[in-house]
């Protein structure tokens, strides 16, 4: 009944006015160059992460490559420390304390990661300054992309694709370094002895790095971002967002230069429209608050441009809150800020805490299963065990190896193992006890291996399998 009582013409009405379709054709944003103050501190944000990513897989620690991720050796190393699968819980930590400082930021600062650090901003940044080189400004890419195609034409898109190409697969074959080894990628690469699953890989990274930030860019970020979507559950109204001031500037319109606002009843916005040739994600900030602004301030300095030369003041577009614009003071004393901040303290500490502490000495007990027990001379019986001793440390280590938990018991052969830096060394070791002492089928002994220079000590406990016999009955 609802349904008949709507008009086929409103109907029709109604959707003729959205404002965009879910299956138009994307519109390709050609973003107009633009410098200023927040342009200017992006370079000392973006470039130390691109100098930082391509440098440091050449840079050695130890004997080792400053961060490899040595799979087939389970071996993970980050600068002086090397992890293993038995630190698995420190990346959990480290995650989990990653994203609440992200939650903290987003709250204090809004988007700044998305603006200034993120991977997906730095590199999209690169490929546009690559598109800017090879065809030019703003204006001669629309001609470009309109115009019929010709030599020229072939000659420039070519070069940007190239250009692309190249980036993307110096991109690649550093991500792949941080796994396979930057120097044994080269090498194994020029001698043509690359494993198929490192040239899949390759392959895959390049594709991917040139696809998103050459062709998808900003829909990465509105489509295929999670962050962009849960974002604003962050925000509250004292988080720092990019703004524009509608109080002063409208009513919009062009004028000529030094011509006071207030004299022909107008803002000072002047509606040039830079601030959305300048945007990277093709919106105008002027519509108010959108989940895909990325807080990266293109904007407010070209706002700044044109206003100095109108010869008005700065932050018509600006960073601000929006309790600042209803002209309340701003305050850092949120429940939500604090308790991220509270949260966040306390993970940095056990983390901290739980990294120094970490033991360079583990130790695992394998007892052979092929017998319960063996009897040998003067009666006594035997169990047999594998000891492997993981020496996470730097530099070769000797350990001593002890049994309790019984009396008279005895292990052979020698008690002592020299185990090389970030290996496993391994010993077959027989327990002997006299099976009088015993009072259980089942006893629990205490293996101890001891680090003889710096006394750093591991246990762990075992079973010994004894006979059955009267007194134990």
């Amino acid at each position: 009944m609802m349904a008949n009582s709507i008009k086929p013409d409103n109907r029709d009405e109604d959707l003729d006015s959205r404002q965009f379709n879910l299956y138009e054709k994307r519109e390709k944003i050609h973003t107009r160059s633009v410098d200023g103050f927040y342009q200017f501190i992006r370079l000392f944000t973006g470039w130390p992460l691109l100098v930082g990513y391509f440098g440091i897989p050449w840079l050695m620690v130890n004997g080792h490559q400053a961060i490899l991720f040595d799979l087939p050796q389970r071996q993970f190393h980050i600068f002086w420390i090397t992890f293993w699968p038995q630190d698995f819980s420190l990346l959990a930590w480290a995650l989990i304390i990653a994203a609440f400082a992200l939650f903290f930021i987003t709250t204090l600062l809004g988007r700044v990661w998305c603006g200034y650090t993120c991977p997906q901003t730095v590199w999209t940044a690169i490929f546009m300054w690559i598109e800017q080189v090879t065809e030019g400004d703003r204006h001669q890419r629309i001609r470009l992309d309109k115009a019929p195609w010709s030599m020229t034409k072939v000659y420039k898109r070519s070069l940007k694709h190239g250009m692309w190409i190249g980036f993307a697969a110096l991109t690649s074959v550093t991500f792949v370094g941080y796994f396979y080894g930057i120097r044994d990628l080269f090498i194994d690469g020029y001698h043509f002895q690359l494993p198929q699953v490192a040239i899949f890989w390759l392959g895959l990274f390049t594709l991917g790095t040139y696809v998103n930030a050459g062709w998808m860019r900003e829909q990465v970020c509105m489509y295929m971002c999670p962050y962009a979507r849960f974002q604003s559950a962050m925000f509250d109204k004292d988080t720092l967002i990019v703004s524009y001031d509608i109080k002063r500037g409208e009513n919009r319109g062009s004028r000529k230069r030094n011509v006071d606002p207030s004299t022909i009843d107008m803002g000072d916005c002047i509606d040039c429209t830079v601030c959305v040739q300048v945007c990277p994600t093709g919106i105008d900030i002027r519509d108010g608050l959108q989940y895909e602004c990325i807080n990266c301030a293109a904007c407010v300095d070209a706002c700044n441009g044109i206003m100095d030369k109108m010869g008005y003041e700065h932050g018509l577009i600006a960073y601000t809150t929006e309790n600042q614009l209803e002209g309340k003071a701003w305050t850092w004393m949120r429940p939500k800020l604090i308790g991220y901040m509270l949260a966040l303290s306390v993970m940095m500490s056990f983390f901290t805490y739980a990294l120094f502490a970490r033991s360079t000495l583990e130790l695992d007990i394998i007892r052979d299963r092929g017998q319960l027990y063996q009897e040998i001379a003067d009666g006594k019986i035997q169990n047999t065990y594998t000891v492997k001793v993981l020496n996470k440390d730097v530099v070769e280590h000797t350990y001593l190896i002890k049994v309790s938990g019984i009396e008279g018991i005895t292990w052979s052969p020698s008690s002592k193992i020299t185990v090389a830096k970030g290996k496993v060394g391994e010993l077959a070791m027989n327990v002997i006890v006299d099976p009088n002492v015993l009072d259980s089928v089942n006893t629990d002994i205490v293996f101890t291996v001891t680090e003889l220079e710096s006394k750093i000590e591991a246990k762990t406990t075992n079973r010994l399998i004894g006979p059955l016999t009267e007194d134990i009955l």
